[in-house]
C-alpha cells in the first residue's frame, strides 16, 4: 500500500496527496506534524529514498537556519533535529513497495505511482 507523509498546510503536499488520490490506488496518509515519526521510522523513510538524512531537511526553515546551519552534524544529530522539529522534514514523501520519492516536483509522484 502507498503511504504519503503529508502536511495539509503545504500547497505542494496537498498537490501530492491529490495525485495519490487520483491514482485510484489504496493509500495511507501520515500527518507527520501530528504523528511525529520515530527515529527508526525516519531511518526507514530515508533508506527507501536512498539518501542521507540531511537531504531530507528543509534547509530554508527558520529553525534550521537558527540552530543548525553551518554546523557539522552526524546523521544521528540530523535525525534528532527532524524528530524534535518535524517541520524540517521535506514533504510530501510517497512510499510504495520499499522505495520512495519526495514530491518536489509533483511529477516525481505522478511518475512513481503510475
Amino acid at each position: 500500500m502507498i503511504k504519503i507523509y503529508h502536511n495539509p498546510r503545504c500547497k505542494k503536499s496537498r498537490e501530492g496527496l491529490a495525485a495519490v488520490e487520483k491514482s485510484g490506488k489504496e493509500f495511507e496518509v501520515v500527518r507527520y506534524l501530528e504523528n511525529i515519526p520515530s527515529k527508526e521510522e525516519l531511518r526507514e523513510v530515508i533508506n527507501c529514498l536512498g539518501i542521507k538524512p540531511e537531504s531530507l531537511v528543509r534547509k530554508n526553515e527558520a529553525i534550521w537556519k537558527e540552530k543548525y546551519r553551518n554546523r557539522m552534524l552526524s546523521d544521528e544529530e540530523v535525525l534528532d533535529a527532524m524528530i524534535t522539529y518535524p517541520k524540517l522534514i521535506e514533504r510530501p514523501i510517497v512510499i510504495n513497495n520499499g522505495t520512495a520519492v519526495i514530491g518536489r516536483p509533483l511529477e516525481n509522484i505522478e511518475n512513481f505511482i503510475s
